[in-house]
């Protein structure tokens, strides 16, 4: 059983409402504080409220925050909450479709009203499955961040292991960097993903906060940090959701990547190349196509990454075979795409699978 969190925006709540969402998280972490000191917390339902104040609060909450009490003391994970958002189990919490637009519903002070969702192309693909009884619906969380309301909902569902089809290519390699974000390799068939457009937004990024920086204005150079960084997360979910289809298309099972645990402390570059290597996030891209390729059924496994940019497929090691974008075996004469030829070997596992990260699949 795999299980994935939708992370969905409230749509433009008006002010009365987003202060009851407060409201209604600040009397629920004094609620869960004022459990972890009740005597009778083991058999505590939503009438014990009572006891504890005069203030109105939905037996659903009630309900859930005592069993996310009980569960965080038993595991002797929590002296005090500082901040317990609301969360609704599946039957406390709807999702509806009203003409083409999703909206879901929860217990609030007020009465029950559906409340519109921002949602993107992948969200509504989820959504779509939910409502279609396709995957199973587990608590859901009411949060607030960065003055914005959203809801985040459990889904789990059943996912067929993807079997291997005689003559087709089992197994693909995916090569990360700079020039080229990724190059994935089926066979003989590769797909390639510039950098130069990523490159070039994150200098008007950087320029941008250094005039805000000269300017003093720190809320600005925070709000484009934040703005530069969901523009990543976006452009890293479209990558990967890319290189997955890519993947089924060509009948692979098994997806290898290179273990860069630590690549980012050992890398030397120039300043320019340094703060792309170390701003993009290529763990995050890394993460978008493993739990991607699982939700397809595909298995993923890490590689030792030494020496896969300048190994031939004849055997040769040579690091003057690599030239920026081309490879030419100073050996055998052999002549790829740098990356292309990389993600062969990644594929191929030429130095081994990584000893120190290892996925279940």
């Amino acid at each position: 059983m795999q299980t994935i969190t939708l992370k969905l925006e409230l749509q433009k709540p008006t002010q009365a409402k987003m202060s009851m969402y407060r409201k209604m998280t600040e009397v629920n972490t004094a609620f869960s504080n004022w459990l972890l000191h009740f005597d009778e917390l083991k058999t505590a339902t939503s009438k014990v409220f009572g006891l504890y104040s005069d203030e109105r609060l939905p037996s659903a909450i009630v309900n859930q925050t005592i069993r996310t009490v009980k569960s965080k003391k038993k595991n002797q994970k929590a002296k005090t909450f500082r901040r317990l958002w609301c969360s609704f189990n599946n039957q406390n919490f709807k999702v509806e479709r009203e003409n083409g637009l999703f909206k879901v519903s929860f217990p609030t002070f007020e009465k029950r009203i559906g409340v519109p969702i921002i949602s993107k192309d992948h969200q509504k693909r989820w959504l779509d499955k939910l409502l279609s009884g396709n995957v199973k619906q587990g608590t859901t969380e009411l949060y607030e961040k960065r003055g914005r309301w959203f809801v985040a909902i459990t889904l789990s569902f059943v996912v067929e292991q993807k079997q291997a089809r005689q003559g087709e290519p089992k197994t693909m390699g995916i090569d990360i960097g700079l020039r080229q974000l990724a190059v994935a390799t089926a066979g003989t068939t590769s797909i390639f993903f510039p950098g130069n457009e990523m490159a070039y937004r994150r200098r008007r990024f950087a320029s941008r906060r250094r005039k805000l920086g000269e300017a003093k204005k720190l809320h600005t150079i925070r709000k484009s940090k934040n703005k530069e960084s969901e523009w990543m997360k976006d452009a890293n979910h479209k990558i990967s959701r890319h290189i997955v289809d890519f993947a089924l298309e060509n009948g692979v099972h098994l997806i290898r990547m290179e273990d860069l645990t630590g690549i980012r402390h050992s890398k030397k570059s120039r300043k320019e190349a340094g703060r792309n290597l170390h701003s993009w996030s290529h763990y995050q891209l890394q993460l978008f196509i493993e739990y991607k390729a699982k939700m397809a059924g595909l298995s993923i496994e890490y590689v030792n990454p030494k020496h896969t940019s300048v190994t031939c497929k004849c055997g040769h090691i040579d690091k003057r075979s690599r030239k920026t974008d081309t490879f030419c075996c100073t050996q055998c004469g052999y002549l790829s795409h740098a990356d292309v030829n990389a993600s062969i070997n990644i594929a191929k596992a030429v130095s081994g699978l990584s000893t120190r990260k290892t996925i279940n699949n």
